[in-house]
């Protein structure tokens, strides 16, 4: 069963102090039967007895099957300059660093990069590439973007690759075209790597992006993005059967208040979160819904029915859902 993630990417956002604060709120609100808004007294209160109605079905269903219900996976994605010193405030929790990006290469005279060694040494076990912006900002190709994927695994990282259309390739119908192509561009690097690098291909992941949906306002429908989620998978099983085991998230602007419907779906397995992370509270009731919508998909009968009613109650209390994408056909 794959196990649902949630990546905070941080941005170009924060200091050490934010850092330090972030990171003590994050891992005190994921420890044992904490609420939601431990860290925020602004959380609403509904959303907070949601949240934890939610992680008492999931501890009931659990001890009454002879499976323990999965946890997400949680992981942070600060700035470079900030991940020692957030190694270091989660040293003890289950939570992982992960880095923003990475450069192709293992070593040599590249001002300004990090390698994957590097990100390695310093404590990371995920790193993004291929992140919209830096395909629209710094001029990245599909082809660069793979290339790191491929060097990330090299030295046991996870590349966490990012694919996704604008807003004018959706209108226009070009949806599965552009990520096909995206995708077609890590299967031919994956193609031509090592046997160690094969044997590691399914800790990949992929994180769908539709561009419009980023930073505006707006956000794929549940359907929407199980549509392109379903699109990658079939598409990386063409290539490789095992690679329909690989996790593939959304990173389409995820807040508390979609992250249940969108994580409901049966091919999304978690989410890639921008600005929703800078915050504690809303950062803990996505991750708390990744957790249950796992656990909703691992228990049977009414158990399951009460933790994926649990899910919904704990999305829609916390913040009001963003506007819907465009229904454009993909």
């Amino acid at each position: 069963m794959r196990r649902n993630l949630v990546a905070g990417n941080w941005k170009m956002n924060g200091a050490r102090a934010f850092a330090a604060t972030l990171c003590a709120d994050i891992a005190a609100g994921l420890s044992p039967r904490a609420t939601v808004g431990d860290t925020d007294s602004s959380t609403p209160a509904a959303a907070n007895s949601a949240a934890d109605s939610a992680v008492d079905a999931i501890a009931d269903s659990a001890a009454d099957s002879t499976t323990a219900a999965p946890v997400a996976e949680i992981v942070i994605c600060p700035p470079h300059v900030l991940i020692a010193g957030v190694v270091d405030a989660l040293a003890g929790s289950a939570i992982q660093v992960g880095a923003q990006d990475v450069d192709a290469a293992d070593d040599g005279a590249f001002t300004g990069q990090t390698s994957a060694r590097m990100l390695a040494d310093a404590g990371c076990g995920y790193v993004i590439v291929g992140h919209s912006e830096r395909r629209a900002l710094y001029a990245e190709s599909d082809e660069l973007a793979a290339r790191k994927a491929v060097a990330a695994l090299a030295f046991g990282l996870r590349p966490i690759l990012c694919v996704g259309e604008t807003r004018a390739q959706r209108e226009a119908g070009d949806t599965e075209a552009v990520l096909g192509r995206q995708v077609d561009a890590l299967l031919a690097a994956l193609d031509g790597v090592d046997a160690k690098a094969q044997a590691t291909r399914t800790e990949i992941v992929i994180a769908y992006e539709p561009v419009w949906a980023i930073g505006t306002g707006l956000t794929a429908t549940p359907a929407q993005a199980q549509d392109a989620h379903h699109f990658i998978r079939a598409r990386l099983a063409a290539f490789d059967a095992r690679l329909a085991d690989c996790r593939i998230v959304y990173g389409g602007s995820m807040k508390p208040g979609n992250a249940a419907g969108l994580l409901a779906q049966p091919d999304i397995d978690g989410g890639l979160i921008g600005g929703a992370s800078l915050n504690a509270a809303d950062f803990l009731a996505i991750c708390k819904a990744a957790t249950v919508a796992a656990a909703a998909g691992a228990v049977t009968g009414d158990a399951a029915g009460a933790v994926a009613g649990a899910a919904k109650n704990a999305g829609a209390g916390a913040t009001t859902a963003s506007t819907a994408a465009p229904a454009t056909a993909a």
